[in-house]
């Protein structure tokens, strides 16, 4: 056969004589949905004779050999095609026809992978982008239909042109159980509006292969929730095909409805095609056979009947009428029209009825973002700036409202209710009833809008919301039974034979008023289709209808029709209508429930009294059903979407205690106390709706296994979680466990730190990070897991692509499970993190972490701070750091590290280029080792941070790092907190920082310099212009030192923190002032936001005198000289000073003249002389002590990190100026520290 295909393919091809059927045959390999073209085939080789002599035996009979390929070429053609290449002899009807030359090509395309649905479509010559496509590219009827298609939409695309979320979707890989059981809503508050991170894929490869190996889909399915753009994302679509600019692949897009098809009863497959492309002639099937067919199926959601493909029988047989809903089952399996590819839309819940491996492409629209919010208002009002402003306010300061304006629809609904109660607000009654706080009075006031008019052409008068009263409760009572009959029944589309049953007057279809409820749209029967403006509103009007009819209505309005126990009384169709909204397992009674609790709020009742509702109408009900409401939530269950729901009821009915008691106890730490199934179910609601729970839910020291394992469902969406300290052991690692593995979780950042974790509970996060797809952080430090818990987590990594940060921090792994965790880095690429902290690992565990960072690629930071690697492992640390290339920062703090360890590590700092900062604090290192290190950074180029604080520096390293800096040019950050480097040391990095220009943090602390080593630095701060943060506590200044320090820093421009109180008594800020400041501060207007005005010298210590701002008048003799700028910042006493009337400073923020406090203490700038022996305050300013806590640290003392071992480094705010209130216990005693005056109720606690 070999030496046959390669006779064959020698063969130069003749032309053959034009046929009548070479324009329309298909190739007998013509892939699904496409064809071969009749295309002519040169296979030109010099050595044709030879290769036909071998192949016959005789080079005499040219015939023969054409003969016997063809025949050859068909057998092998045959064989293929019975292999299921085609299915069912649906093959081209040019079976054996065409030339060997057609065949061989139809051939090798077939082998080359063109044969299959992964082809392109056959190029045809001079092509233009507006042109017909495919091989009826002449054939007027596909232009008639793409003008028809043109026509019916109108060209009209979304409003403003068509958006990024349009034209690129998000490729997901199937349906959430979110998606498949909650509402719309739902969907939308659990998730916080973030939609799924995913990649995207361009509306123009919607239908192309992935990759070249995949084949284009069959079957794609595009979901989104109500409202988000799915009928809109269709029609332009099919305008872009019809205008040539998209799906240039597809010979033929037949766009179809449900709306339409559910005019039907039965319907065949013929019938279908010819319905929807009339230009096709008597039949439909020839050109779903010869074209490359997309057929649109928008809008599953509204089929009347559910698709049920286990009970459907298949039906082959295009030409036979079968019901519609098994028609589209039958052709979604593929049992009619193979060869067409289908595009089905729906919203997520009805999306859920196709099996999954029917669907081989799903994509998304996902909703607006903050920046498409405020563009989709600012084209709804763009003349009116201020309006404008002010929507967007109100959507930006209530969070419910913002996520629910990701949703198009909802947005444009909500902009058009607050546009016109900003316009319209009249007097004090509407005042009080806006903003709008619930979603039940957004709605009011869109109500409100409807019967006002507004929207209507200019000129014409809106007429009085009295007036329409009566019509109002007309619509209500026809249309608002129709939205809530078909909410019951799954009905979302209406024909005019429904209107009719509904009582619902056609003549009040073409009202204004209508058209802000309903919305018309033709279908290709006769008749024409009615849906709700948007999904809510029908829930909307259907609660109105339900709210009003209750109070007469005899048998349960939810069984209309059939038989039911009579019903009195509106509690009882209130409690008929929770139970079934409880029983609804996809929720689609949730927001009606919620629409109904909202109407008997009063702020709703007092906005449609008159107009929806009769005056207090039902108002005595209110308590009773708040009461009602709370016991649906059953206890010992979990809290599932229903029971939060309950609370979103609660909030529309303006019931808020129970949510706001549990979020009070969020707040002070008392949530343990609260274990009820009202008080889960409010914690779960709070996870959704809360601004602090946005992001990060805390709930460190609050729960139990119990109410953890209650709240499971709910925790799937919270991005960041922090389960610190609640002593949870391996159980509830499984329960956690099984939450992360959900394809539903979110969670991106978890912290389980300070429990009681064991190997056991380590393998079952373990086991959740094999499938896990969000989680970024995981926070296991302070437990107890073991070598073995590290091999679990270590196997995980080398398979989960999505954490890049692990903390085991005071564990126990040793040396073995630091082995494993090298392994995992060795295959893992994403890890970017890794704290391996005080888990007694020794040399042998940095052996095998050195050789996983030769390879590894993507680890970023590494800490090993307080283990005992010693010289050994830094030896093999450092060979790992001259070949690795990814590393940037490494803690190696309190690891016996002596001068030897310190070579090899100046050995590698001179050969590394990456490493931006290493932290050598607490070791060994001495003199020797330091100046060995002050060696490499004289080399190096991109160290940026040293810490070499408690090391047992003098002198000597202090000159050889200050000979250093004067030729290093990247180090920004130098600590050498309590070394003993004393004056010559301080000359020393004095001399460099006169030279050098990129130094910012410079820690001296507890160094012994004393006034000459502040003299020395002195002199270098009035050259230097990059320093921005000095710490000389504990250093022995004394008031020489600190006056140097002073002087040179008034001619400083760059400083702006600085600490040199030797006691830790006092603190000092300094703040520059630009010149000329004092001519604003007399004004009353400083310059620097931190600075207080109206300052004054003598103000602070002279009582007698009154304060300027009081009077109205200047300050006066203001003046700033020697200390200009220098703040006096005391830790601890101006939130009880502020407190205390009678003390000075009390009176000057009670007078305006002072601002309060709030988050960091200010600083109080001091005029010339303040600080005197004459100041009246001085001795009780210098003698205040701060208060202590129950160790006997002061408030600026240093702080000890217990994690550490080791004094901390002094973070942003607190070791160098800034300081946060403090908690004052309610044991201490409410005295001014200051005045020492009783000042009861003064110190309330923070």
């Amino acid at each position: 056969m070999l030496v046959a295909l390669g006779t064959i393919l020698s063969i130069q091809e003749q032309p053959a004589p034009p046929t009548s059927s070479s324009r329309s045959d298909c190739g007998p390999l013509a892939g699904r949905g496409e064809r071969v073209g009749p295309q002519r085939v040169s296979l030109h080789t010099s050595l044709e004779a030879p290769y036909l002599s071998q192949a016959t035996g005789q080079g005499d009979s040219r015939q023969q050999v054409q003969a016997f390929s063809s025949q050859l070429l068909a057998a092998i053609l045959d064989s293929m095609r019975k292999q299921e290449m085609r299915m069912g002899g649906e093959a081209g009807q040019g079976h054996g026809a065409g030339s060997p030359a057609e065949q061989v090509k139809a051939l090798m395309d077939l082998l080359a992978g063109k044969g299959c649905q992964g082809s392109q479509a056959p190029q045809t010559p001079d092509r233009t982008p507006d042109s017909p496509r495919g091989p009826h590219g002449n054939d007027s009827r596909i232009q008639r239909h793409q003008e028809a298609l043109l026509s019916r939409a109108g060209g009209s695309l979304e409003l403003g042109g068509p958006s990024p979320r349009l034209t690129n979707l998000l490729l997901v890989e199937g349906l959430m159980d979110l998606q498949l059981r909650e509402h719309d809503f739902t969907q939308v508050e659990a998730t916080r509006g973030a939609w799924r991170s995913a990649r995207t894929i361009a509306l123009n490869r919607l239908f192309l292969p992935l990759s070249r190996v995949s084949i284009p889909p069959r079957i794609s399915i595009t979901i989104g929730v109500a409202g988000v753009g799915k009928t809109t994302l269709v029609r332009h679509f099919v305008c872009l095909w019809a205008r040539g600019q998209i799906g240039k692949d597809f010979s033929l897009v037949l766009p179809l409805t449900f709306r339409d098809l559910n005019t039907h009863e039965k319907l065949s497959a013929d019938r279908l095609i010819r319905s929807i492309f009339p230009h096709v002639g008597e039949s439909g099937l020839e050109v779903a056979a010869l074209a490359k067919v997309l057929l649109i199926l928008d809008g599953l959601d509204e089929c009347k009947t559910p698709l049920d493909f286990s009970n459907t029988v298949a039906c082959t047989d295009p030409k036979k009428e079968i019901q519609v809903d098994h028609l589209i089952t039958n052709i979604i399996r593929g049992n009619l029209f193979p060869e067409v590819s289908v595009w089905i839309t729906s919203r997520p819940s009805a999306a859920g009825q196709i099996p999954g491996g029917l669907v081989d492409r799903m994509t998304e629209i996902r909703g607006f973002n903050e920046e498409e919010i405020k563009v989709c208002l600012e084209q709804m009002f763009p003349q009116d700036q201020v309006l404008l402003d002010w929507v967007l306010s109100q959507v930006r300061t209530h969070r419910a409202l913002y996520l629910m304006c990701t949703v198009p629809a909802f947005c444009r609904l909500a902009g058009l209710a607050l546009g016109h109660l900003c316009r319209h607000r009249q007097g004090p009654q509407d005042t009080e009833l806006w903003p709008p706080r619930t979603l039940c009075e957004l709605y009011s006031w869109y109500f409100r809008m409807a019967l006002g008019g507004e929207g209507q052409e200019k000129g014409k008068v809106s007429p009085r919301i009295e007036q329409l009263a009566h019509g109002g409760r007309r619509m209500v009572g026809t249309l608002g039974r129709m939205a809530f009959h078909g909410l019951v029944k799954k009905k979302y589309v209406f024909y005019e034979p429904d209107l009719k049953a509904f009582g619902v007057d056609l003549a009040l279809l073409q009202s204004s008023v209508c058209s802000y409820f309903l919305q018309r749209e033709e279908t290709l029967a006769s008749w024409a289709a009615y849906c709700f403006t948007h999904l809510s509103l029908q829930e909307f009007l259907g609660a109105a209808y339900y709210y009003s009819a209750s109070k007469r209505a005899i048998f349960d309005l939810f069984t209309e029709g059939g038989v039911s126990w009579p019903r009195l009384g509106f509690l009882t169709h209130f409690r008929s209508a929770a139970q079934r909204a409880m029983q609804a397992e996809d929720g689609r009674l949730d927001v009606f429930l919620r629409f109904l609790c909202g109407l008997l709020s009063p702020r709703v009742n007092d906005l449609l009294a008159g107009s929806l509702l009769a005056p207090g109408e039902q108002q005595g009900s209110r308590a009773q059903v708040a009461q009602l409401l709370q016991g649906c939530l059953q206890p010992n269950t979990v809290v599932c979407a229903r029971a939060v729901n309950v609370l979103h009821c609660l909030h529309e009915l303006q019931h808020t205690e129970l949510a706001r008691s549990v979020e009070e106890a969020m707040e002070s730490g008392g949530l343990a106390r609260l274990t009820g199934p009202r008080h889960r179910a409010a914690l779960a609601y709070l996870l959704q709706v809360s601004d602090a729970c946005a992001q990060e839910a805390n709930l460190s020291l609050s729960l139990s296994q119990g109410v953890l394992q209650s709240l499971l469902p709910q925790l799937l969406y919270c991005r960041s979680l922090r389960l610190d300290t609640n002593q949870f052991q391996d159980p509830v690692m499984e329960l956690l466990g099984s939450v992360l593995s959900g394809k539903d979780c979110r969670i991106q950042r978890i912290s389980l730190a300070e429990n009681q974790i064991s190997n056991k509970g380590a393998k079952a996060l373990a086991r959740s990070l094999l499938v896990n797809r969000s989680l970024t952080s995981l926070d296991l430090r302070c437990n107890s897991i073991g070598p073995q818990g590290a091999k679990a987590l270590a196997d995980a990594l080398k398979i989960n692509r999505t954490l890049a940060s692990l903390s085991l921090q005071s564990n126990r792994i040793r040396d073995d499970g630091a082995k494993f965790m090298a392994e995992a880095l060795a295959a893992n690429r994403t890890l970017s993190v890794m704290h391996l902290q005080k888990n007694t690992i020794g040399p042998m565990g940095a052996q095998h972490m050195a050789d996983a960072l030769k390879h590894n690629r993507s680890l970023k930071e590494l800490i090993l701070q307080s283990n005992s690697i010693s010289d050994t492992g830094v030896a093999a640390l450092m060979g790992a750091l001259c070949a690795n290339r990814a590393l940037l920062s490494l803690n190696l703090r309190e690891n016996s590290i002596s001068p030897e360890g310190a070579q090899d590590l100046a050995r590698a700092l001179c050969t590394n280029s990456t490493l931006k900062n290493l932290d050598l604090t607490a070791n060994l290192l001495h003199d020797q080792g330091a100046q060995a290190i002050a060696m490499a950074v004289r080399e190096n180029h991109t160290l940026m941070s040293l810490h070499l604080q408690w090391n047992f520096i003098q002198a000597g390293a202090a000159k050889a790092l200050g000979q250093a800096l004067q030729f290093n040019k990247s180090l920004i950050s130098l600590d050498l907190q309590v070394a003993s480097i004393g004056a010559p040391g301080a000359q020393a990095l004095g001399e460099a920082l006169a030279v050098n220009r990129t130094l910012e943090i410079l820690d001296l602390r507890g160094n012994a310099i004393g006034v000459a080593g502040a003299k020395a630095l002195a002199n270098a701060l009035k050259v230097n212009s990059s320093l921005r943060r000095l710490n000389l506590q504990e250093n022995s200044l004394g008031m020489d030192g600190m006056i140097c320090i002073a002087t040179a820093l008034s001619g400083n421009h760059g400083i702006q923190h600085i600490k040199l109180d030797p006691s830790s008594k006092l603190t000092y800020r300094l703040e520059h002032l630009p010149p000329g400041d004092s001519v604003s501060w007399a004004q009353g207007l400083p310059s620097h936001p931190d600075t207080p005005s109206n300052i004054y010298e003598g103000g602070l210590g002279a009582q007698q005198q009154q304060c300027p701002s009081a009077q109205g008048s200047k300050p006066k003799n203001f003046r700033l000289r020697h200390l200009r700028g220098l703040a006096l910042y005391l830790p601890g006493h101006m939130q009880p000073a502020g407190q205390c009337e009678s003390h000075w400073l009390g009176r000057l923020m009670a007078g305006g003249c002072l601002p309060w406090p709030e988050g960091m203490a200010w600083p109080l700038d001091l005029p010339q002389g303040t600080l005197n022996p004459g100041n009246s305050h001085r001795s009780a300013l210098l003698k205040a002590q701060l208060p202590r806590d129950s160790l006997g640290n002061t408030a600026s003392s240093s702080s000890m990190d217990p994690a550490k071992g080791a004094p901390s480094q002094p973070g942003t705010h607190e070791g160098l100026g800034f300081r946060p209130k403090r908690s004052w216990e309610a044991s201490e005693e409410p005295t001014c520290p200051l005045c020492k005056r009783i000042c009861s109720g003064a110190l309330e606690r923070p």
